[in-house]
């Protein structure tokens, strides 16, 4: 006898996000786009930050329009978004502001300051990932640089689908995948850099536990739940970076395979077993990021379809 369930994916790139609904009934996967919504980054005096509480609405729309439309019981949620970017809570579990944009005008410099203080070739000794001035441990080095009081009160630090995760179900975990996006993450030793963090001035005791891609946090907190009409259904810390889901994807019928996953940013890679780091790699500024199961994803990212958003957004100002 078969057994029909389904199952909820929320996805959030740079520029939109989509709610899909999966219907399984024991042999075949059905799949339909549920709610569509645009991204982007909010301006705000000198900073440009996301509108985390319209991505949060939104977020609860698509959910709302899956429960009323799915035909069997809604048993998971699993949510990814884009890497490197943060939020931080104080010690009674409040978000201490809204998260800053990754192409936020901060970290401008910033590399030549962190390397001042610890060499390149030794951060990247120690996390594997290639150098971009707005990766997460430049977004915090730069709040260190500059004073920022929201750094001393922050008592934890999750990364943007960790932070949408603590708002569905109240639970604090850093997933796998996205955690190695941030540069804080030894994947050699599985864990914080912790050396790597203190010599930069950046508090560890903001960061939490690390959890395995896959992991069941808990369910939708009990108001929340009933409001969607979803009580009692799960949520997944699925990979929670959206490259490492698209990866997960991918249709390869060997382990030798290269993959392309092309969105805001184009990511081009191999999965591989453990993670590569050598003088070679570090010349190329090639990067070491974390998939299902624990592999690791050796890839290099490239410019990708911004350029084309870019375009479309100054055409569209001008009324084409």
């Amino acid at each position: 006898m078969k057994t029909n369930s389904a199952h909820l994916a929320v996805d959030l790139g740079a520029e939109s996000g989509r709610v899909m609904l999966g219907q399984f009934d024991g042999d075949h996967l059905q799949i339909r786009e549920v709610h569509r919504f645009p991204n982007g980054g909010t301006r705000l005096g000198d900073g440009l930050f996301w509108d985390v509480l319209r991505l949060w609405d939104e977020i609860k729309s698509g959910l709302r329009k899956a429960a009323s439309g799915a035909d069997s019981p809604i048993r998971s949620i699993g949510l990814d978004t884009w890497g490197v970017d943060f939020g931080l809570l104080d010690d009674q579990d409040h978000l201490i502001g809204n998260p800053h944009h990754y192409r936020d005008a901060r970290t401008r410099g910033i590399l030549e300051a962190a390397f001042a203080k610890v060499p390149g070739e030794r951060i990247y000794n120690q996390t594997g990932n290639q150098f971009m001035p707005f990766n997460s441990l430049f977004q915090l080095y730069a709040m260190v640089q500059a004073n920022d009081p929201r750094l001393s009160i922050a008592r934890t630090f999750l990364n943007m689908p960790d932070l949408f995760n603590f708002f569905l179900t109240g639970e604090k975990a850093s997933e796998f995948s996205i955690t190695t996006t941030t540069q804080c993450y030894n994947p050699v030793r599985r864990t914080w850099a912790a050396d790597l963090l203190t010599g930069l001035g950046i508090p560890t005791r903001i960061f939490g536990e690390i959890v395995p891609s896959g992991t069941p946090l808990a369910p939708l907190r009990e108001p929340l739940g009933a409001d969607l009409g979803l009580s009692g259904t799960s949520v997944i810390a699925t990979t929670g970076h959206d490259t490492a889901s698209a990866v997960a994807a991918v249709p390869a019928a060997s382990p030798d395979y290269l993959y392309l996953s092309s969105g805001t940013w184009s990511l081009m890679g191999v999965e591989l077993d453990e993670p590569m780091i050598t003088p070679e790699s570090f010349a190329a500024e090639m990067t070491n990021e974390g998939g299902f199961g624990g592999k690791i994803r050796f890839l290099k990212n490239i410019t990708g379809l911004w350029l084309v958003q870019e375009c479309r957004r100054i055409w569209a100002q001008q009324g084409d």
